[in-house]
């Protein structure tokens, strides 16, 4: 197991601390045996075996931003909840930083979901989970995966796999296309090699260029304003590694999303220009599947793909309440 972590203490989110809820820090492992970290959101009113949810994303986040946000409200409304920090990332362990893998970061959801089943505060029958951004698509994965979730809401959800091989909108959806962006990566390994280090391929760019698309100014206005900046985020500063997300484009995540059994909510603004990975997520998992019924696709008028990270006027906490009581049972 690795050395122990270092956690900071104070409360140092982007969101105010809320006085419903206990919060402490707690750590876990994951079957490679990294260690990681996260907040402990306890309702103060808690008695008895609690229904658990844990929460992470977005990608290139960390868990004192959205997901941080997103776990202690679920707290105040009743539910047992960790918000944590992928490996690689944040306070969380793993060598080198800021590598992603859709393999290691679907395991970081199944290893939450391993410790909140041990906890003597959580009714194991009742654990469910919540990705936002890239984690969306990574919690629908889990779900296809881990039979012990009984209730999954991908929100404003991101298709990491999709987004690496065809580029947004599937703008570059081509053979000629990827075999550009493989060449690039693997010349880019070789630089690494030669220095010793992983080259960063940039957080959000600050100043935004004014001709960026709409969606680029939309992520600047979180991560690189008081709204959403953390230093620990990758996106508020130096982003992943440029070769850290390479395993995406050939390991399509949500293959056997149709297999699904349990009750599964995608969520998402349709003003968001990520709008397609969740319509395209939930048609791809209804399709065939014997258990369709609990499944669904709720779409948050007028909302942005950033507005469900932290809009809490926007974010449907009473929808996604009652999906997890009606599921978590």
């Amino acid at each position: 197991m690795e050395a122990k972590l270092n956690l900071v203490q104070e409360w140092d989110k982007t969101f105010p601390k809320s006085e419903k809820v206990n919060h402490s820090k707690v750590t876990f492992h994951n079957r490679y045996g990294i260690t990681l970290a996260a907040d402990m959101y306890t309702p103060k009113s808690a008695e008895g075996r609690l229904p658990a949810i844990a929460v992470c994303g977005p990608f290139g986040a960390v868990k004192e931003q959205a997901a941080g946000l997103y776990a202690q409200t679920m707290a105040e409304r009743g539910f047992l909840t960790i918000a944590f920090d992928p490996s690689f990332t944040g306070e969380s362990g793993g060598e080198p930083r800021y590598m992603a893998s859709p393999d290691i970061n679907t395991e970081d959801f199944m290893a939450a979901v391993d410790f909140l089943s041990l906890q003597d505060t959580v009714d194991p029958e009742k654990i469910g989970i919540i990705g936002i951004c890239g984690w969306g698509g990574m919690a629908i994965n889990t779900a296809v995966l881990d039979t012990r979730i009984k209730a999954t809401v991908a929100s404003t959800m991101y298709d990491m796999s999709r987004v690496n091989a065809n580029g947004y909108f599937d703008s570059e959806d081509s053979e000629e296309a990827r075999f550009e962006k493989r060449k690039a990566m693997n010349a880019q390994r070789l630089e690494d090699y030669k220095n010793g280090t992983y080259a960063l391929g940039g957080g959000v760019s600050d100043p935004m260029p004014k001709e960026a698309p709409w969606y680029f100014q939309d992520y600047h206005a979180y991560y690189k304003t008081e709204r959403g900046y953390h230093s620990r985020s990758l996106n508020s500063n130096g982003g992943w590694n440029v070769i850290g997300c390479q395993s995406f484009m050939n390991m399509p995540l949500l293959h056997y999303s149709n297999e699904i059994r349990s009750a599964v909510m995608v969520l998402h603004g349709d003003k968001a220009h990520s709008c397609y990975f969740g319509k395209d997520a939930y048609a791809a998992m209804t399709n065939g599947n014997k258990y369709r019924d609990n499944k669904e696709l709720l779409l948050v008028p007028g909302a942005s793909h950033t507005d469900l990270y932290d809009q809490t006027d926007i974010i449907p906490f009473d929808k996604i309440e009652q999906f997890f009581n009606q599921n978590l049972k």
